[in-house]
């Protein structure tokens, strides 16, 4: 369907994409049902998204986004892509679904090993905190419709 300059994606468009992306913006509700939004890198396969708790440089390892989902774990995943020389390449993702927190090593063991692959910085220091596991149920996005052959 378009919609102005551009073109609703189609559920494997909108994966792929996403897929793509080096960095996406997790968001999950707070306790007094306000939006938190952080930046994260990730790994998607099929309809599961993992997120690590890696080492950078926090202020706490009690971190909000892991008690956001432990009191609601319906969240969203976010990613675009914006060219100011070239609005024909603008796009946008949008994942919801249900998430989980992973503490276990077994449970861990994958994940961290999907983002090892995708991020060479994880290769010497992995991700040592906890995982989120979203089960994707939704999907959105728009890209620009130019291209899609401007149909």
């Amino acid at each position: 369907m378009r919609t102005l300059d551009g073109m609703r994606l189609a559920e494997p468009e909108a994966r792929r994409l996403l897929g793509s992306a080096r960095v996406a913006y997790l968001a999950t509700v707070t306790e007094l049902n306000r939006p938190h939004l952080v930046p994260v890198t990730f790994d998607l396969d099929g309809s599961v998204i993992v997120i690590a708790v890696d080492q950078k440089p926090k202020t706490t390892t009690d971190l909000r986004r892991l008690r956001n989902i432990a009191g609601n774990d319906r969240v969203a995943v976010l990613a675009e892509h914006y060219d100011d020389a070239d609005w024909s390449a603008l796009w946008w993702v949008r994942a919801d679904g249900r998430a989980r927190v992973l503490t276990d090593e077994p449970g861990r063991a994958d994940p961290i090993r999907r983002l090892r692959a995708k991020y060479p910085q994880y290769l010497t220091d992995p991700p040592a905190g906890p995982v989120i596991r979203i089960e994707v149920d939704g999907w959105s996005g728009w890209r620009h419709a130019a291209r899609h052959g401007g149909r």
